[in-house]
């Protein structure tokens, strides 16, 4: 039997726009509860091959509140996960904006 081989993670173009410059986004979310959110919510980042630099998670009451933040995608790709997330059973709303870094670092100083 062959050694297991170490797998590489493809990237995947952005066919629509590939002219497009790639940026980092935040996506902020608000739902409900639900034990398998979190799994289906990241699920749409993972099928496009993309890592979140940063996930945010807490818990109020009976809902989610959700921060990712993402590099490496086009505006035009971003705006597509974010419809597909506003899709999702259990999301109330779904918020897209440019990443600024001096929120990440702030979120780093506080975690």
């Amino acid at each position: 039997m062959p050694p297991l081989e170490a797998v590489s993670t493809p990237t995947r173009a952005d066919v629509w726009n590939v002219s497009n410059a790639h940026c980092r986004v935040r996506y902020q979310l608000l739902a409900e509860a639900e034990p398998d959110l979190l799994c289906r919510v990241l699920n749409h980042f993972a099928l496009q091959f993309l890592v979140p630099q940063q996930v945010n998670v807490l818990q109020q009451n009976d809902l989610l509140s959700i921060d990712v933040v993402l590099d490496g995608l086009s505006w035009h790709r971003a705006q597509v996960i974010a419809e597909k997330l506003r899709n999702l059973i259990s999301v109330c709303s779904v918020d897209l904006q440019p990443a600024d870094s001096s929120w990440a670092q702030s979120a780093q100083a506080v975690g």
